[in-house]
Formats: structure tokens, C-alpha cells, sequence
């Protein structure tokens, strides 16, 4: 048995009730929340704490990680992308194209998450280029490496197209390294938002400190 806070809410309700006793004396807390309780899609350890105050704590947990999606078909697989980058920590989602996605599938972690938008696929890649980011760009195309045995840079930009075409040419031309995930069955490829997943807990398992997480 354990007194640290849980990653999630589930299993004993949805959320927390109304503080009980004084409200504690803490600037994070939100009073509203203290007064009516908490029923956000936040881990416990963030409970009662204000919008604010939970993306600074992040902030400063923030990974060297970058995510990008290429958004010329108005992915649906964006949100659940954002949701996951939410859960590792990621710096920064970048969104390739269109500006409007479909939030459903992020479950509200995009209030938490930065966010950022690109008109075009060089723009995004000249952007890497001046934050000193490695683009990784993941597809499963001839040639590619296997993440599950390649090195990924910490400094890195994971790339992924959108679902069906995969990634552009212009991404293809502007990464150094392309990867691609193991599959072992009929289909020609897996879906866009549980590759980003896949690739995403496999920079987290090279370069993470496991020591912080929940």
C-alpha cells in the first residue's frame, strides 16, 4: 500500500467532493474548487489546484520532446495525440496545417498542453532547425529504422502524418532519421493517434526519468 496521490480517478468515483475542514492556506488552491469540489480529468496529486498553477508544475517537468501532425485532411487522431503528449509530459504538440481539429479525443488535456500551429511542413521544419530539435519523422515505408532498436535523440521532434497517406515528402526530405513501429499482422498500417503512443513511450523509456512520474 502506498499514501502517494494515483494517477487516476478512476475506481473510486469521479473526481473528489468539497474540501472538508479549513481550507488550507496554499495559493495553488482554487477556492471554487475547494468549495465545490474537483471533478477535472487531472491527476490526484493536482487536486483543488488552479489551470494555472497545474501548467506551471508541468512546465517544469516538461520534456525535450516535441510532437508534430500533419494536418492537411483535418486528422481525427489529433486529440488522442494531444491527450497522450499530455501524459508524457511533452513540450510542445505542433499542428501542421489546418488550425481546426476536433478537441473531443484530447478529454480536455489540451488546456494543459502546449499547443502550437504551422501553416506548412518547412515552416514547422525551420523551426526545429533554430531549437536545435533532431526530426524523427515516423512511417512505415522502405528503409526506415525500427524504433524498437533505434537510438531517438533527446532533443527530438517526432513527426507523423495524417491518417491513410502518412507523412509528406517535405517531412520525408527534412528528417535525418525515419522509423517505423514492429507489426506482425495483415494490416498495412496501425493507427495515427497509437503510433504517436507507441513512439512516444519509446522516448520516454530511452530518456525519462521514471523516478518522476506518477
Amino acid at each position: 500500500m502506498t499514501d502517494l496521490p494515483g494517477p487516476t480517478e478512476w475506481g473510486g468515483g469521479h473526481g473528489v467532493g468539497p474540501w472538508q475542514g479549513p481550507p488550507p492556506d496554499d495559493p495553488r488552491l482554487d477556492p471554487e474548487l475547494l468549495r465545490a469540489g474537483d471533478t477535472r480529468n487531472v491527476v490526484d496529486a493536482y487536486r483543488y489546484w488552479t489551470r494555472d498553477a497545474i501548467i506551471a508544475d508541468i512546465d517544469a517537468r516538461r520534456h525535450p520532446l516535441h510532437i508534430a501532425i500533419e494536418n492537411f485532411g483535418n486528422d481525427a487522431n489529433i486529440g488522442s495525440v494531444v491527450r497522450t503528449a499530455n501524459a508524457f509530459a511533452v513540450h510542445t504538440v505542433h499542428i501542421v496545417g489546418r488550425r481546426r481539429w476536433n478537441r473531443r479525443g484530447a478529454m480536455v488535456t489540451d488546456r494543459y498542453q502546449r499547443l502550437c500551429h504551422h501553416d506548412t511542413t518547412a515552416e514547422l521544419l525551420d523551426f526545429a532547425t533554430r531549437a536545435g530539435l533532431t526530426v524523427v519523422a515516423v512511417d512505415n515505408v522502405p528503409g526506415a529504422s525500427r524504433i524498437e532498436e533505434a537510438s531517438l535523440p533527446r532533443d527530438c521532434l517526432l513527426i507523423f502524418g495524417q491518417e491513410g497517406p502518412g507523412i509528406t515528402d517535405d517531412a520525408k526530405a527534412g528528417a535525418p532519421l525515419t522509423v517505423s513501429i514492429a507489426q506482425f499482422g495483415s494490416t498495412r498500417s496501425i493507427n495515427a493517434g497509437v503510433a504517436a503512443g507507441i513512439a512516444m513511450h519509446a522516448w520516454i523509456r530511452q530518456h525519462a526519468d521514471l523516478g518522476r512520474a506518477w
